[in-house]
């Protein structure tokens, strides 16, 4: 058995959570793969994973050895990236999935900048509001917005900028309904309501009597958080968007916020890859520049 060969196979079939698809990663037969795997926790002398027909675990051996096998394979992988000079060169095809919302408004308009930066650097650039398995996917970078990741033992999240949430409305929309002083207030409102958001129609706050979580509902539900940024413009409800959406217009008078004295939960933006100790040069290069972008940005919280 080629020990080194079978431990970055098992990491795969871990990785992808299925022996078939470690199979096709790899460029072997689903019988190679199961043969790897099995010769290793014979070596071993103990089960590394639990099989049924539908999926894949890890026993808590499996666990322990998982979590060696990647600080191994990485710190190899990163001796040969320093001997051969490669680790100085942002090179190659960088595939990268955003929110779409977020991506058009504050990714795409970066993007000649940091080709320009990165000139041996392929972007693939894709749009999409559902989860992306970075691993099953073949993404290197996922642009996550959230208040908190989970945690994982085959990712790593960098943090790129904070932003807030703001509740907000247009002048016209809160001279025809009234301004609400309070969480109550909102009962009487027409509040657009975030289809994606988990639970919907729930909006949670941090006031002056501790965490609040209001219920809110509308005549106006959508998933798409641009088409909310529209429909506050033209005075349709009251909305909870989070800042990077509408920023330029509460300081232009467009859209004015409210209930300031509540402060609903914050968002933070990640950059979320595989992990490994040795960063490749091209994630490198992305999260880098995200994050000293996103610094000057004037939805960023400091």
């Amino acid at each position: 058995m080629d020990l080194l060969h079978a431990m970055q196979v098992f990491r795969r079939v871990v990785e992808l959570r299925s022996f078939s698809a470690a199979a096709r990663d790899r460029g072997l037969s689903s019988a190679a793969v199961s043969k790897q795997v099995a010769a290793l926790e014979e070596r071993l002398r103990t089960r590394l994973l639990n099989r049924t027909t539908r999926s894949v675990s890890l026993t808590s051996a499996g666990a322990a050895y998982y979590e060696r096998c990647v600080r191994l394979l990485d710190e190899l992988e990163e001796t040969e990236q320093s001997l051969s000079g490669a680790e100085a060169a942002a090179t190659g095809t960088l595939r990268v999935n955003a929110p779409t919302g977020f991506g058009v408004m504050h990714i795409a308009p970066l993007l000649p900048d940091f080709l320009r930066r990165f000139p041996e650097i392929e972007l693939e650039l894709s749009f999409t509001d559902r989860f992306v398995d970075v691993v099953k996917e073949g993404v290197d970078v996922v642009i996550r917005i959230t208040s908190a990741l989970p945690d994982s033992a085959t990712l790593t999240a960098q943090r790129l900028a904070r932003a807030r949430h703001v509740v907000c409305a247009s002048p016209a929309y809160l001279r025809r309904r009234g301004v609400p002083k309070t969480l109550e207030d909102l009962a009487g409102h027409d509040c657009i309501v975030y289809a994606v958001a988990r639970p919907r129609g729930e909006w949670q706050f941090v006031g002056p009597d501790g965490a609040r979580t209001v219920k809110v509902s509308g005549r106006l539900v959508t998933n798409n958080s641009l088409a909310i940024r529209e429909a506050l413009l033209g005075g349709t409800g009251l909305a909870l968007l989070p800042s990077f959406y509408v920023e330029p217009d509460l300081q232009s008078g467009k859209l004015r916020a409210v209930l300031a004295s509540y402060e609903p939960r914050a968002l933070f933006v990640y950059a979320v890859h595989q992990r490994s100790r040795y960063l490749s040069p091209k994630v490198r290069a992305l999260v880098d520049f995200l994050r000293e972008r996103f610094a000057e940005a004037d939805w960023a919280v400091r």
